[in-house]
Formats: C-alpha cells, structure tokens, sequence
C-alpha cells in the first residue's frame, strides 16, 4: 500500500512531466509547477531536492512509458520481421502516445537538455542507447534465424535504423508535416522486406 507522500511524489511527476517535455528545464519556470499541481513550492520541494531532481524524475517517467510501449511492440511473439514491422506501425501512430505527454520526450528534452543540463542530456543518451540495444536484439536473433541478412553488425544497424526513424519524428515535429515520419517508415519496411529478408 502506497503512503501519502508516495502518492503526492507520483501525482507531482505525472503532472509536470508534460510541461518539462512541452518546455524544457529552463523553460518550465515554477510558477507553471505550483499552478498545474495546485501545490506550493514548499510541497513540490518537499519531495524533491531540488528543479534538476524533479525534471530529471518527470524524464525517468515519460521514457519507462516509452520503454514500456516498445517493449510490448516488440514483444509480439511473431518472427523478427514480424516485430520490425510492428515498431514500425507504433512510430506511424507515433503522436498518439506522444501527444498525451507533451511531444516526443527523446527528442524534446535531449535538445533542450544538451547545453542545459548534464544529467538530463546523460538520461536521454542512456535511453537512446536502451532502444537502440532493443531493437538490436531483434535484429540478432532475426540474424541467428536466418531471417536477415545485414550488411553491418546488427547493432550497427540498429543505431542507423533508430537514427532514421528520430530524425524523421525530428522534421515531422518541427514542420508539422506527419509526410516526413510516414515516408521513411515506409521506406524503411521496404529496405527490410526487399533487401534484408533472406
């Protein structure tokens, strides 16, 4: 059972978890804090040392939504294209989960954070590196499978897989123009359907 001070620290993350990744740390001032959680700033930083604890906090929960989500897309107990293929269907609808939490949080706080703040800019390079190593798992044991054929190593592939993918959430969010995220998804099922399938 939950305590009162667990349940307040919880409901102080998840309500200004959007507004950081909306934001930004320097963006997200604590007058936006105390007015979205309707609490003082002694009861914010009563759970938290400080703005950088919290911020950091409110990262941590948006990517183990994120890892959650990939997890169950990848976990569909199908062959490895199978799993590639559903990645690809969760990052066509990649703004219905997104939109909910204020925008891609990988993509949002590693730009503000890079220059801003050390330990969120480490946070997002980890979870990178997290979702990366995911879908190299899969790769490999698609490999393993004789499902595929990679010119590189499958973790190598991974990361030029991943990298395709985020740019293309990079200019769909920045130009609005969803065209950017769909038309590299549709290029990069034909690239595993046509020339990495064994």
């Amino acid at each position: 059972m939950t305590t009162k001070a667990e349940r307040t620290t919880a409901f102080i993350i998840k309500t200004v978890a959007p507004i950081f990744n909306k934001h930004g740390y320097v963006g997200t001032s604590m007058s936006d804090l105390t007015n979205a959680t309707g609490l003082t700033k002694g009861a914010i930083y009563g759970n938290f040392e400080n703005k950088e604890s919290l911020a950091l906090s409110a990262f941590q929960n948006h990517s183990n939504l994120l890892l959650d989500k990939i997890d169950e897309v990848l976990g569909v107990e199908e062959k490895a294209l199978d799993k590639i293929l559903s990645l690809f269907k969760f990052y066509k609808n990649y703004s219905l989960f997104t939109h909910p939490i204020g925008g891609c949080p990988v993509l949002n706080i590693g730009v503000d954070a890079r220059h801003n703040n050390h330990q969120l800019s480490a946070a997002v390079s980890e979870i990178i590196k997290t979702i990366e190593g995911k879908i190299a798992l899969v790769f490999e044991n698609g490999v393993n499978q004789e499902e595929f054929k990679l010119p590189v190593t499958p973790l190598q592939f991974a990361k030029q897989l991943y990298t395709m993918i985020q740019g293309a959430v990079a200019m769909s969010t920045m130009t609005q123009d969803r065209k950017y995220l769909l038309n590299t998804l549709v290029y990069l099922e034909h690239l595993v359907k046509s020339e990495l399938k064994k």
